[in-house]
């Protein structure tokens, strides 16, 4: 072999072994420096979460691809590295990729933290949303008797002002008309499908709320001392209200919030952090202790009974969804994803993931 082909070969060894190491998936290259880890955390091993190795990770991972797409605000309490973070998003394995894979790439990537409430307790409570479709008009009717309304674009001031006063003085751009027990539910949702009367489907995205509480509509008719046949799932309450319109309008607009829609061309369903939700990976969590994007952990049961041991991302919040362990699981669209979502009320554990080299939360 003459000089030149051992010197082009050495060359071409050098050159794959460099290559190699560009893409060694587990050898990050930003490493941050030793942060103040809040009393609401600990670190656990990964044979802490109950659940763990059975679960299909994979669905996750589609999940946190979406994370990566999107445009993160790091703020709240436990904020990652935003460096580190966007490495390992260059880091995520092939859609392709089988479950070990993606579990022992979590498992590289991210340390687990169990979360502890202020208290000191281990668990919290998890509810259940998901993206309605109910039935729209372009114009007001006797069925359709409620707007459904965009965000002001005349500068009209909304925020601190009540639900009453934002319909009764049109405060905003009405985009179609619906029932108001089907409006007031779309709202309390944050999205859904609405099914116009000559067959078109529109996608309703959540834009804005005007800040103001929220005052269960349930509990209103327990003071009153009105008791729906079936009691007060939501099922009872929206049928009764239905079949009494004064009433319906009276506790409803004795509810302050307002949430504000806009049209979406896409219909998927889109949460807080701008991305695509994903049914049964998606949690809203309380951005004011988290950054949304991070992958968490949930130990709980559903509304029927059955363990719910999965890896969740955290890309959406709520107006009610406040606390340390405090998360609504999105279940998805249509009356399949309504029939767990609605009775959805349990207890549980949370265990957050934070990139394993440097665990930035802002200290207390």
């Amino acid at each position: 072999m003459s000089l030149f082909s051992k010197f082009m070969r050495l060359l071409g060894l050098y050159m794959f072994v460099g290559l190699i190491a560009a893409c060694d998936l587990s050898s990050p290259t930003h490493v941050g420096d030793d942060s103040q880890v809040p009393s609401n955390l600990r670190a656990v091993s990964y044979s802490a979460l109950p659940g763990w190795r059975a679960d299909d990770v994979r669905y996750a991972l589609q999940a946190f691809r979406n994370t990566c797409k999107a445009k993160i605000q790091y703020k709240g309490q436990v904020v990652p590295d935003a460096e580190l973070l966007r490495e390992k998003c260059n880091m995520l394995p092939s859609s392709s990729a089988d479950i070990a894979t993606v579990r022992a790439w979590f498992e590289s990537n991210f340390q687990p933290y169990q979360v502890y409430n202020e208290k000191g307790g281990k668990t919290g409570t998890y509810t259940g949303y998901y993206s309605p479709v109910i039935n729209g008009c372009r114009q007001k009717t006797a069925v359709c008797n409620e707007p459904i309304m965009g965000v002001p674009i005349d500068g009209s001031s909304y925020k601190g002002v009540s639900k009453r006063d934002i319909v009764n003085k049109r405060i905003g751009r009405i985009l179609y008309w619906a029932n108001i027990v089907d409006v007031q539910n779309l709202q309390i949702q944050g999205s859904g499908m609405l099914k116009l009367d000559d067959g078109k489907m529109v996608k309703l995205n959540f834009a804005a709320v005007n800040d103001m509480p929220f005052k269960s509509i349930g509990k209103q008719l327990q003071d009153k001392g009105i008791k729906p046949s079936g009691g007060y799932s939501a099922d009872a309450v929206w049928t009764h209200l239905k079949q009494n319109p004064q009433l319906a309008k009276e506790v409803i607009y004795n509810n302050p919030r307002y949430v504000y829609f806009y049209e979406s061309g896409q219909h998927s369903v889109v949460g807080k952090l701008g991305t695509p939700l994903s049914k049964i990976r998606s949690v809203a969590m309380d951005d004011s202790l988290y950054t949304l994007g991070l992958p968490v952990y949930i130990n709980t049961s559903l509304s029927d009974g059955r363990s719910f041991n999965r890896l969740m991302i955290a890309q959406d919040t709520g107006g009610a969804i406040k606390g340390w362990i405090r998360a609504d699981i999105f279940f998805g669209s249509g009356d399949e994803a309504y029939k767990v979502a609605h009775g959805q009320h349990a207890q549980g554990q949370m265990f957050i993931l934070m990139p394993k080299e440097y665990s930035y939360v802002k200290p207390r």
